[in-house]
């Protein structure tokens, strides 16, 4: 009774600040700025923030609150088109729904994909909104409850989802995923500072490498070539299926799955710094295994895309419970939003909640608003943006590569975003052509940093504890949260390895020669026991721990899978090669032609700059690979560098120099 006392009146006063026509006028546009800046992979709500935040300044409070808060609401409903139509994660939110979003697209589903995933969104954010609206009234002590032991058994549930993604054979998804959490730790520690994986020669390992150039080079870059290999549209099928209203009658009949997927959103997204990391694939997980027919999905299985959806945007409101309580933020671009709080006169902590739970609410209800507009406008257009599945995709590619190059550079504005994106995307297009589960290489990336801080910040706490009584240190490290995670964890695994043969999160693969599939696999394990001696030579415990026990289990994993290969015949599905047979290897054009038009975008483009790059690339793309005239050529040529720059103008964003630019002095854009 006390909690309904405190949150009517400060609710009522919220709903009364949010629905003045003004501030209706400042979310819709923060809405717009939304979907404009979602649509486009890698950029998401930090670059859509750093835009806004200039104009906080000297802003009326709400007004100032509304435009963020749409702008936030809907970048994790917009990055669905990313998602579904071209098989690219828009965010780290939406990597699940790529596994079943993209092959529905490319069966003329798109619009019904698009459709039920906006749904999904709307209700999750809806439903979010409601918990949180009295959960942030009693979420301080659970929030608090929350240590590194229990934030480390979390990150692990997540690392289980490997189980249910890891294929026909469960050794090489986990030597995937331990690639990917290797990969994860080049650079420099968190811990101590220790520089790993030959950061010493290459300074632009440092830092180590960006979760968007990843998302991008290993599904991005491997989808569009084989696209672009068949030359023909995204869709197989002519037309686009039964279009948006089926897709949200299949929401309506998956109501329930959408409910708890939209709960574990809320609650995973309140522990600060893991929601957009996990959430998706422990939604995705709890939808495959809540399903009694598992074979569909991976290959275009509705349910797919309708539980990592919900539980995405009800993240968003989960955030905000440590971001408005403790001013912890609890994602990059609830950082941003912190410093935009701050600039419209609001300290993020306590004192919100206590001196002004109405603009907690205003806050709260103005992501939810959001959301009803944002998924309206989502679902009306979805219709019409599927149709791009039908145009040819030699048409579509120059501008897709145009986009993940740009959206790459914004990493670092170096030079080096290019190399690395051209790195990992050819590594995704071998583990794509080998069956080597992408979606576990891609948990094992995100989740490499939390797993080593968590783990190394338990164990030194865990220490100190042991030493003072074994009591002390058991009750720290086994909680009873911790235990109740760890539980769910086992389940998952056991569920997750007993279904993972009927899952085909690549799709369907056919077997080839062993000669390919061996050499990859030995290459792989050269890497994993470089990475092994380079972590045993680390002279600080803290930095060597972490990447010495990955580097130990890859190798396992790794050996065995080797030895499997000596011993199984021909055709077994440890030789999986998508060049052996099917659309691969029927394509008209070969990988490595189509790599080289990529490839020699971002040569150009280090040699003369982007945008005379991309104006050469264009012209030679349209008029060689494509066969247009020249009119065409130039129309498309012309129409494709305007939008960049105009974007490009918008966001106040550089292209990458080359070259050229160290002898001239060129003005913008060409510098």
């Amino acid at each position: 009774m006390d909690i309904l006392t405190t949150a009517l009146p400060a609710l009522h006063e919220a709903f009364s600040l949010i629905l003045q026509p003004s501030q209706i006028l400042f979310l819709m546009t923060g809405v717009l700025l939304g979907l404009s800046v979602g649509v486009f992979p890698g950029l998401g709500g930090i670059a859509g923030l750093s835009l806004v935040l200039p104009f906080m300044f000297g802003m009326e409070p709400v007004s100032g609150l509304a435009l963020m808060v749409g702008l936030i609401a809907v970048v994790p409903t917009s990055d669905t088109f990313a998602s579904v139509l071209m098989g690219i994660p828009g965010s780290s939110s939406s990597q699940a729904t790529v596994l079943d979003g993209f092959p529905l697209a490319r069966k003329g589903e798109a619009a019904r994909a698009l459709s039920a995933a906006f749904a999904s969104s709307l209700f999750g954010g809806l439903l979010g909104a409601t918990v949180l609206t009295f959960f942030i009234l009693i979420a301080r002590p659970l929030v608090l409850a929350f240590g590194t032991p229990e934030m480390l058994a979390i990150t692990i549930l997540g690392l289980s989802m490997v189980a249910i993604l890891a294929g026909r054979l469960p050794l090489k998804g986990l030597a995937a995923a331990c690639l990917g959490l290797l990969v994860g730790t080049i650079g420099e520690a968190g811990a101590g500072g220790s520089l790993r994986m030959a950061t010493y020669d290459i300074p632009y390992l440092t830092d180590g490498i960006r979760l968007v150039i990843v998302g991008l080079g290993i599904f991005a870059i491997p989808e569009i070539l084989s696209l672009l290999r068949q030359d023909q549209s995204i869709s197989r099928e002519a037309s686009l299926g039964a279009g948006w209203l089926r897709g949200v009658r299949d929401w309506w009949a998956n109501i329930w799955l959408s409910v708890r997927c939209s709960v574990i959103g809320v609650i995973v997204g309140v522990i600060p710094g893991l929601g957009g990391s996990v959430v998706d694939w422990i939604a995705y997980g709890h939808a495959v295994q809540s399903s009694k027919d598992k074979s569909q999905f991976g290959s275009g299985e509705i349910r797919g895309v309708i539980g990592p959806e919900s539980s995405n945007n009800a993240k968003e409101g989960g955030g905000l419970v440590p971001t408005l309580i403790f001013g912890i933020p609890g994602s990059g671009s609830m950082a941003v939003f912190i410093g935009g709080l701050g600039l419209l006169g609001f300290d993020a902590g306590p004192q919100l909640i206590q001196n002004n739970l109405d603009i907690t609410y205003t806050v709260v209800w103005s992501l939810a608003l959001a959301n009803v507009f944002g998924a309206g406008l989502c679902i009306a257009l979805s219709g019409g943006i599927a149709k791009l599945t039908t145009i040819r995709f030699s048409l579509l590619a120059p501008f897709l590569f145009m986009m993940i190059a740009f959206a790459a550079f914004q990493s670092r504005q170096s030079l080096g975003d290019l190399v690395a994106l051209f790195s990992i995307g050819l590594l995704g297009i071998f583990l794509r052509r080998f069956d080597w589960s992408r979606p576990a290489f891609l948990i094992g990336f995100v989740l490499s940093h939390p797993a080593e801080k968590f783990a190394n910040q338990a164990h030194q706490i865990a220490s100190f504890r042991f030493r003072d009584s074994f009591e002390a240190g058991f009750a720290y490290v086994a909680s009873p949260i911790v235990i109740v995670i760890l539980v769910f964890t086992l389940i998952s695994i056991f569920l997750g390895l007993k279904q993972a043969k009927q899952i085909r999160s690549e799709g369907e693969v056919e077997t080839g020669a062993k000669r390919a599939p061996l050499i990859f696999l030995l290459v792989l394990l050269a890497y994993t026991v470089t990475a092994w001696v380079n972590a045993y030579m680390i002279r600080l415990t803290s930095d060597k721990i972490f990447p010495l026990t990955i580097a130990t289990v890859g190798i396992i994993a790794l050996c065995l899978v080797l030895l499997r290969m000596i011993r199984a015949p021909e055709g077994d599905d440890v030789f999986a090669d998508r060049e052996a047979a099917g659309e691969d290897a029927n394509a008209p054009h070969g990988l490595w032609s189509t790599l080289g038009w990529f490839g020699g975008l971002l040569l150009l483009s280090s040699l003369l700059g982007f945008i005379l790059a991309l104006g050469l690339f264009f012209l030679a793309f349209f008029r060689i690979r494509v066969g247009l005239g020249w009119a065409r050529t130039l129309i498309l040529s012309t129409l494709g560098i305007a939008a960049i720059l105009g974007f490009a103008y918008v966001l106040n964003r550089d292209f990458p120099p080359g070259l050229l630019q160290s002898f001239l002095d060129l003005p913008w854009p060409f510098t």
